[in-house]
């Protein structure tokens, strides 16, 4: 195995997508800092990134003025600011106030999390909760200090909200979940650094079993069994790399981070030809369904409320990515302003994907067999106790997929008989309550040109009669979506629903419209009740597919804040005016996930989960565009005729390694001993 390191970034003439540079980023707080907005001291940057140029200023080819955002508060004034700066022209270009009442807070700080332990620490009546659990001021307590949503609580409007729950942790090397001290919350004003209230319902056992599963021999001896997996690719990958621009087989695509959406993809085409603009998850949910006093207002924003981008893990070698690998540094912002690198945060490969087709004809005797491979592009976040991987895949037949893989720890509380409805036993006495994690991505189409269009396409049975004699007969019904009220769509897995994005204006050698079709995995969408606090503030994730026409400013399902906004923001407000999308610039919002009910299965840590969806050429080709596959020849070959296209490492039959170590302790472990 081996790997190669590249930034991230931009060059002396960046491309008009490409992510804020270290040095962009210290001049966007330097001019922020001169002009005022950036109060010194007491200034914090929540959000900072690329002001995105319109698409036609992108497309027309020519250099668009370089600008960033910011989102700013000041932890004395208490007043926010959303905030753009002209890097060209080094100057604020525009700076609202921003009103917490009616537009919300700014996604939470990392300071935050300290704020609440000293907060906590020093005050009496959370001392008091504590000694009533038989927990005094030397035991180790994990607080997390997390986002409060928006529950038109008494004494909270306009102030800025955390709610913090605790766990106990027995040693400094103890993992926390395995131990929560329930019955017991409290509400902390993060400006202020004072107590609103504490929520005692009573004290519950606290259960005893560990679940240090990270602490050698703590569930028995590893297993011995397996032997190495060794990926190579002795002539190196086949993508190329200039500045953001990654190419692959007949794949371009131009990589983009955010420290609030993460990895985003640009300009993403096959053989020349456009597909989609931008590709990104927007937002993601995860709502809790426990109705108790201590846990109702579980709903987490991971990427308005939390910002997923800055939380990317650095990869490793052997851990997280296998093979010829390509890491990607990437630049956020701390909250002082200043740039923060974050290794390895993007990896990149490619890899086998077994058969991509193959045929037997008993006519000619004739075999043929091709194999499939993707490229890989992907992140990793850690959110407090769940982590997340989002893995992009694009195909030789020019499929996009997106896979999303949820894993750590299941958030967990004290196990009671009356909370059954609600939630699962994962260990004794420890409870895992019912939960779902939403994911919305942001599909910003653009199909052989800007005019695109919506086909809702599914099957239906047809009755017998006279065309239908015997009723075996079924056909395909295509909808036209014609406007963003028609176009709030849910998935129907009986009829096999997706939808088509079409060009009406290019078609293929059979005179149909050029087209890429999205299929869902159509799981459930929010469970929350229609009169929710949730559901209001989270209404993108309540239908499986939104369409609204383009417009530069619409970047987020949930709007642009997130953190105690009071609701109706985002995908209700973008498409309230039912603007035309039939032969449009239009955007596709899919929202997928996972309803997770946790099982024992998933405790003391969660095997990985997956979602996803794809996109699939439809009509977009003429015939299968993947012909001209070569055969995979070498020396187990599978076609002894064909022209050899590769070594003896990407062979059929591939001969072991002799000599082999007979554990996982080899070339490019993250954790050599």
């Amino acid at each position: 195995m081996s790997s190669g390191r590249r930034i991230l970034g931009v060059g002396e003439r960046p491309h008009p997508l490409d992510p804020l540079s270290a040095r962009e980023i210290e001049e966007a707080r330097r001019i922020m800092t001169e002009d005022g907005v950036l109060a010194a001291g007491s200034g914090r940057v929540s959000y900072l990134g690329v002001e995105e140029p319109p698409k036609q200023a992108v497309l027309g080819g020519g250099a668009p003025p370089r600008r960033a955002r910011a989102l700013l508060i000041d932890v004395t004034t208490e007043q926010a600011h959303d905030v753009v700066v002209s890097l060209t022209d080094r100057r604020v270009e525009s700076c609202r106030p921003l009103d917490p009442v009616t537009d919300g807070q700014v996604p939470m700080l990392d300071e935050e999390h300290e704020l609440v332990r000293r907060v906590l620490a020093a005050d009496e009546g959370w001392a008091a909760a504590l000694a009533r659990r038989g927990l005094d001021d030397g035991a180790q307590i994990w607080l997390a200090a997390l986002s409060a949503g928006n529950h038109g609580l008494p004494g909270e409007d306009g102030r800025r909200v955390a709610r913090v729950l605790a766990h106990l942790r027995p040693t400094a090397d103890s993992l926390p979940w395995a131990h929560p001290v329930d019955g017991l919350v409290a509400f902390v004003d993060l400006l202020k650094g004072t107590v609103i209230e504490i929520i005692d319902t009573g004290a519950q056992p606290i259960p005893a079993e560990h679940g240090d599963y990270h602490l050698p021999g703590a569930f028995g001896e590893q297993r011995t069994s397996q032997r190495p997996i060794h990926i190579t690719q002795p002539d190196g990958p086949s993508f190329g790399i200039d500045g953001n621009l990654v190419t692959w087989e007949k794949w371009s695509v131009r990589l983009g981070y955010d420290m609030r959406e993460g990895l985003v993809l640009h300009q993403l085409g096959f053989d020349g030809r456009p597909i989609v603009y931008r590709a990104s998850v927007a937002e993601m949910l995860v709502p809790y369904g426990d109705p108790s006093p201590v846990r109702f207002w579980q709903n987490y924003f991971d990427t308005g409320e939390y910002q997923l981008g800055k939380l990317a893990n650095a990869l490793e070698l052997g851990c997280d990515c296998l093979g010829e690998i390509t890491y990607f540094d990437v630049t956020v912002t701390g909250g002082d302003g200043s740039p923060k690198v974050l290794p390895n945060a993007i990896c990149m490969h490619e890899e086998d994907f077994g058969v991509l087709w193959k045929h037997t004809d008993p006519a000619n005797g004739s075999r043929e067999t091709r194999r499939q491979r993707r490229l890989v592009i992907s992140f990793f976040v850690t959110v407090g106790n769940y982590d997340y991987g989002f893995y992009w895949y694009l195909y030789l037949d020019g499929t996009i997929e997106l896979e999303v893989k949820a894993t750590g720890i299941v958030f967990t509380g004290a196990y009671d008989e009356r909370a059954v409805p609600h939630c699962s036993q994962v260990a004794p006495g420890l409870a895992a309550p019912y939960h779902q994690h939403l994911f919305s991505a942001r599909l910003d189409m653009m199909v052989d040109g800007l005019t695109n269009a919506v086909d809702e396409v599914e099957a239906v049975r047809l009755p017998m009669g006279e065309a239908n004699p015997h009723g075996n007969a079924f056909g395909r019904k295509a909808t036209r979506l014609r406007s963003e009220a028609q176009a709030g769509r849910d998935a129907d897995l009986a009829t096999g629903r997706a939808w088509h994005v079409v060009n009406p204006h290019v078609r293929n050698r059979l005179g149909d419209p050029v087209g890429y079709a999205l299929y869902p995995e159509g799981g459930p969408t929010l469970l929350a009740h229609e009169d929710s606090s949730i559901r209001a503030r989270a209404g993108f994730a309540t239908r499986h597919l939104w369409v609204t026409r383009y417009h530069p400013d619409e970047r987020y399902p949930a709007g642009d804040l997130v953190n105690q906004h009071p609701g109706g923001a985002g995908l209700p407000a973008y498409t309230a005016a039912d603007r035309d999308i039939d032969g449009q610039d239009i955007v596709l919002w899919h929202t997928f996930g996972l309803t997770h009910f946790p099982r024992p299965e998933d405790w003391p840590i969660m095997p990985v989960d997956t979602c996803g969806f794809a996109l699939r050429p439809a009509g977009f080709f003429d015939r299968n565009p993947t012909l001209d596959v070569p055969p995979s020849t070498a020396q187990s070959s599978c076609h002894p005729s064909g022209t050899p296209q590769s070594t003896a490492a990407s062979s059929c039959h591939p001969t072991p390694a002799l000599g082999s170590p007979p554990d996982a302790q080899a070339e490019g472990s993250c954790h050599q001993r």
